[in-house]
């Protein structure tokens, strides 16, 4: 009930200073799933909780829950804390877990995000692909538009769900997670190019056309 409450109050407010359009909802599984996005802002897992029906595990990195009262409300929405200097097991495990519950679970795969907006997307990180083979689940691309700028609309746009499934029940040496993450870039910009490519009105199209 707090959450929805808290949901509630927030929305209005946001809605006007950071508009949001997320487009493609239908490909969001009705079970589990790892919704893989880049990172533009420290805004953009708020923006997506406030315009999604459904509450999201996150994986966040563990300085944001330093902060006592930031860190608590983190954990209660769904927060998971992960050390990035190396590889943290309890993280991992929390991941699996996650997803063993049929819940819906929020990674950057870049591990952190990109303050030059000019850059496309940075290197994929291996956890991600790691945790999505070993419990076997859809990894959904997102792709954010751009950083969430006052009173400018922020797209959120939702590839296909696809899986892992090559590398399902394989020993997962180096190369073959370097390949997972591949495919993970590759999927991801897909949706980038899909998306971003289309002509926004019929005046653009119509030039497209000429």
């Amino acid at each position: 009930m707090f959450y929805r409450i808290a949901k509630f109050l927030c929305w209005l407010p946001l809605s006007i200073l950071h508009p949001t359009k997320i487009v493609g909802k239908e490909n969001l599984p009705k079970g589990k799933g790892i919704l893989s996005s880049n990172h533009r802002s420290n805004w953009d897992i708020v923006l997506w909780l406030l315009h999604t029906k459904r509450r999201n595990k996150i994986l966040a990195k563990k300085e944001l829950f330093q902060k006592k009262l930031f860190g608590k409300f983190l954990r209660y929405l769904g927060g998971i804390e992960i050390d990035r200097s190396g590889n943290d097991i309890g993280a991992i495990k929390n991941c699996i877990k996650a997803l063993k519950d049929d819940n819906l679970l929020f990674i950057f795969p870049e591990g952190t995000r990109l303050h030059d907006e000019a850059e496309i997307l940075g290197e994929i990180k291996s956890g991600m692909a790691l945790i999505a083979i070993k419990t076997k689940t859809p990894i959904v691309p997102i792709w954010i538009e751009r950083k969430p700028k006052l009173f400018r609309v922020s797209r959120y746009f939702i590839g296909q769900p696809f899986e892992l499934a090559q590398f399902y029940d394989q020993k997962l040496d180096e190369p073959a997670l370097e390949q997972a993450n591949l495919i993970v870039r590759e999927k991801m910009l897909e949706v980038r190019e899909q998306n971003l490519k289309k002509p926004k009105n019929k005046s653009a199209a119509k030039k497209q056309g000429n």
